[in-house]
């Protein structure tokens, strides 16, 4: 599958003596040569490349390559060029991970291929992978004098904005390819993408725009509508700053407990067990009222204000206009509310340079100004002024995720989604073969998983109801945006997308536990629970309840 798209892609291709003998051991080219090579790729240049011994941040010995591709400059005056890290194990397994980063991207993450397992030592490269990672064609540090700006400043040239949503994948991926075959003198076996959060939304995004590339997709927690989620942004500070007149107040940690012990109260038994996970979560929408936590005058008693229930209703319908159309999604009552991710993305980050405020509030912001409304604002980048510049969004006439103009042809909606996000089928990547296992936490404070749900009902729908023979989505009970949350959060998706792609095993479902140091529920720790697929539920069926076996997929 890979390989044909990657002959279709007029990039200036090596050509590989497809008769050359190779094994996980051997290498048809020298590492230390690699930065002298002529690989007849126009535009690439490779700035080092080195061999690495078993050691920090080198879990196996390999060959690390350091290169960018594409260098010109952008219209706002600045640099730009595609930078990447290509790690190359001596014991290779004859397969390929692209590495999917995060956050506005603008770094070159160490290419050592998260497999989001919560182990950081289990990685792609540990595996004996070969990994690229890039910074999605912008240098993030490029704009110091934009204070917390700056790493959205990018936004300002277009084709940095379309290399940034999809175009620095499908620049970069045949590059790393011809590389990896180069440097093994032996074809790739199978490819892989992966990625959390934005990364995850970069997944989704190539299974539209490069179906043919990857044999199997891991997508975690995916940002594919991020637009549309950033608009959240603005409306939970102008639904928090009313309460206390300042967002980091709104609500104390007491209170989001509160609201957490309540959500369980109501729905932690509906799926036969009370133990902490709330596995059916559409039942629990209906089944707990927000508002029986409001104050009585009359009672003394642990409540939340009239104020409080107001804001926590309106932030999980999600934004509207004055119409009453639906700007982005709503979001789930989950556990996960008195985390401490979700109060970091929401309510607080305790983090000085940014005054404290929350990451909706400083980088959020940012990225909405700059990147996502079509032209781009401009804004200080002082906490002060970008929590201002949420307070100020008007839901009616700021709203420009799917606007162009003569300088940016392509709106946020349009470079930043998969191309069907509206209609999703993925019928190329269906028909390529392609496997994708998808995953996103019930409680994510910054993508609904009810978007996602709500994506995966209509890919399942133009699909005639067989979307899981090619996609899985797995909702994870109280798990915030990654680990460290209280959810039964350590599981390994990728062995069983490696399984379903490569041996036609698919997976009927993951077995998960809680995170060595999960501090939100140390009684999960060493405890298995089961994961199913959407639109399955994980109920008991008695037995022992420390033990997955005892719950069924139904």
């Amino acid at each position: 599958m890979r390989l044909q798209w990657k002959n279709a892609v007029a990039m200036g291709t090596v050509i590989i003596a497809t008769g050359w003998a190779g094994s996980a051991h051997a290498k048809a080219l020298n590492c230390t040569d690699l930065a002298a090579q002529d690989f007849g790729i126009d535009g690439l240049v490779i700035t080092s490349a080195a061999a690495e011994p078993v050691g920090e941040n080198a879990p196996v010995a390999h060959c690390l390559v350091r290169g960018h591709i594409a260098e010109r400059t952008g219209i706002d005056g600045k640099t730009y060029k595609i930078s990447f890290e290509l790690r190359l194990p001596d014991e290779w397994n004859g397969r390929f991970v692209h590495q999917f980063n995060g956050g506005n991207d603008g770094a070159v993450v160490p290419a050592l291929g998260n497999i989001f397992t919560s182990d950081p030592a289990d990685t792609a490269l540990a595996r004996n992978y070969a990994v690229v990672s890039s910074d999605a064609g912008h240098d993030g540090s490029a704009n110091p004098e934009a204070g917390l700006a700056g790493g959205a400043r990018f936004g300002f040239d277009p084709e940095a904005r379309s290399d940034y949503g999809y175009a620095a994948v499908t620049k970069l991926n045949p590059v790393a390819t011809d590389l990896v075959e180069a440097y093994y003198g032996e074809d790739i076996a199978y490819s892989y993408g992966v990625g959390g959060s934005n990364g995850g939304r970069h997944a989704l995004v190539q299974a539209t725009r490069s179906p043919e590339a990857f044999d199997g997709i891991l997508a975690a927690y995916p940002g594919f509508n991020l637009p549309k989620a950033a608009i959240q942004h603005a409306w939970d500070v102008q639904s928090f700053k009313p309460i206390t007149g300042d967002v980091r107040t709104a609500f104390s940690q007491e209170d989001l407990t509160l609201v957490a012990d309540a959500v369980l109260a109501a729905c932690d038994g509906l799926d036969g067990l009370e133990d902490g996970i709330i596995a059916d979560h559409p039942a629990c929408q209906g089944a707990f009222d927000v508002t029986t936590l409001t104050c009585d005058p009359e009672e003394a008693n642990a409540c939340l204000a009239p104020a409080q229930v107001e804001a926590l209703q309106r932030i999980h319908a999600g934004p509207t206009n004055l119409t009453g159309e639906q700007l982005y999604s709503d979001w789930a009552w989950d556990r996960g509310i008195a985390s401490g991710d979700w109060r970091f993305w929401k309510l607080e980050s305790g983090i000085p340079p940014w005054d404290g405020m929350p990451l909706i509030a400083t980088m959020g912001a940012a990225s909405l100004a700059q990147i996502f409304s079509n032209p781009p604002v401009e804004i200080d980048g002082t906490p002060a002024a970008l929590e201002q510049y949420l307070l100020d969004f008007d839901f009616d006439n700021d709203v420009s995720v799917d606007a162009t103009d003569a300088t940016f042809a392509e709106s946020p909606m349009e470079f930043m989604t998969p191309t069907d996000v509206d209609n999703p089928e993925l019928a190329a990547f269906r028909d390529a073969g392609g496997k994708m296992i998808v995953f996103h936490g019930m409680s994510d404070p910054v993508f609904s998983a009810l978007d996602t749900i709500d994506w995966y009902e209509k890919l399942d729908a133009n699909n005639g109801g067989d979307a899981e023979d090619f996609a899985l989505l797995y909702p994870i009970p109280g798990m915030t945006h990654g680990t460290g949350s209280p959810a039964a959060d350590k599981f390994d998706a990728f062995t069983e997308l490696v399984e379903w792609v490569e041996n036609g095993e698919q997976p009927t479902h993951l077995v998960a536990t809680a995170t060595p140091d999960n501090p939100y529920v140390p009684e999960l720790i060493g405890v298995t629970r089961k994961l199913c697929p959407y639109p399955a539920i994980a109920r008991y069926q008695g037995g022992d309840e420390a033990s997955h076996q005892s719950f069924a997929c139904q």
